[in-house]
């Protein structure tokens, strides 16, 4: 709106990390077993979350080795 007084405070700088951790969220739900929650237990679900994240930074990084 080309008349609006206030503003809303807009940082690229955030966007770009915060848009970052939405992508990896939206990557991480793709896994079965993160996304139902299978583990009712939360050492083994954050196991599964670890297990998930580490497979998906290895596949982002399998042409730099």
């Amino acid at each position: 709106m080309p008349n609006r007084t206030n503003i809303p405070a807009f940082s690229r700088f955030l966007y770009r990390y915060r848009n970052a951790v939405e992508r990896f969220f939206n990557k991480i739900k793709h896994y079965r077993s993160v996304a139902t929650r299978y583990d009712k237990d939360p050492e083994n679900y954050l196991a599964g979350v670890k297990l998930a994240s580490a497979r998906i930074w290895m596949r982002a990084n399998e042409s730099m080795a």
